[in-house]
């Protein structure tokens, strides 16, 4: 059947410099899929990762191999057969310490696999010294024909055997590659898949939040716009004192700060996109809806600025009125006090008559 992936997992791949043997070099730019391979035609277990077209990582496990770890992050393991030191560098301790454990499993195997093919080697070997101590032996009969003891075999037919033999191994280890380059196609796809996944999560997760928002500023821009209308009912309903005054500038203040932050917030929304194409048409809607409440906020700040500007002119109306008023009291007492001099005359004119 080939050899299958027994576990897969993500990780910087460097390789132990060959000439000081004690620096690092990278293998791979980013992190790349390494994967434990199980070939059950062979018994053989191997740790494979390919970066592109090329294998960076193809190490058959023995059982005298150790992985070890150097920090909370970093492992690594010695190959004798390619003469070097791999090293793997994991996003987190997690992941070190699930390969770490895969490994001890794998080696583990691969010990119980050797004693097995050793035991079977054994058993073949004595069943063959058996059958030949029980096969008498016949005379050699030479293939050039009676006489010539110095051919047994024909020339010809071994060099065709060792050509099918090579052909054979070439197409083997052709086609390992091939289903080692496909089976980490197949784990990057499932890679990205997953963080697509994520990412529309995230996105939806988003949408909801941006609808609460919406339902948040629609509630605050009728509270917004039931307060301009009592301050408009106010204001036409009778004159304000100079207290109320400065308490409406106030309140239109505190009005024009949460307008600029709502604004604020609606610009920020707007900063935001999801990642998924799917919800591009909610984020239409929802930026429609946010250009309307904006536009019904600037229709309160407009119906706020006349409300402050008619309350400004019944006020300097009342005062023309006080100054008219004050002036018709001065004309007032002055005629009062010309009828009481002449009322003080004439009485002085009829005491004298």
């Amino acid at each position: 059947m080939g050899e299958q992936p027994i576990f897969s997992t993500r990780a910087h791949v460097f390789q132990i410099d060959p000439a000081t043997k004690r620096n690092w070099i990278p293998a791979s730019k980013q992190a790349v899929t390494v994967s434990y391979f199980y070939d059950a035609t062979r018994n053989v277990y191997r740790i494979i990762s390919v970066g592109g077209t090329k294998a960076i990582i193809n190490s058959t496990i023995t059982p005298n191999m150790t992985f070890t770890k150097t920090s909370q992050k970093f492992g690594q393991w010695a190959d004798s057969r390619a003469n070097t030191v791999y090293g793997l560098g994991f996003a987190s301790e997690h992941h070190l310490s699930q390969f770490a454990e895969k490994f001890q499993e794998v080696k583990e195997a691969a010990r119980l696999a050797r004693e097995k093919s050793q035991d079977k080697i054994e058993l073949t070997n004595s069943a063959l010294s058996l059958t030949s101590q029980q096969v008498l032996p016949s005379p050699v009969i030479s293939s050039n024909g009676p006489g010539e003891e110095k051919f047994f075999r024909s020339q010809s037919a071994d060099v065709e055997l060792t050509t099918e033999k090579e052909r054979l191994k070439k197409m083997r280890s052709e086609g390992s590659v091939c289903d080692v380059q496909w089976e980490a196609e197949y784990f990057s796809l499932q890679d990205n898949n997953s963080k697509l996944l994520a990412a529309l999560q995230e996105a939806s997760s988003n949408v909801e939040q941006w609808k609460k928002r919406l339902a948040a500023y629609q509630e605050e821009t009728e509270r917004l716009r039931q307060r301009v209308s009592e301050l408009e009912s106010q204001s036409t309903s009778e004159p304000a004192p100079e207290g109320r005054k400065e308490e409406l500038s106030r309140a239109l203040e505190d009005l024009e700060s949460r307008l600029r932050a709502k604004e604020e917030e609606i610009r920020v929304l707007k900063s935001q996109k999801p990642d998924a194409h799917e919800l591009e048409n909610q984020k239409e809607t929802m930026l429609q809806k946010l250009q309307e409440i904006e536009d019904h906020n600037a229709e309160l700040e407009r119906r706020l600025l006349r409300t402050e500007q008619a309350l400004s002119q019944s006020l300097s109306e009342r005062d023309r009125a006080q100054s008219e008023v004050g002036k018709f009291s001065q004309l007032l007492d002055t005629k009062i006090f010309e009828l009481s001099e002449l009322r003080q005359g004439l009485a002085k004119l009829i005491e004298n008559n």
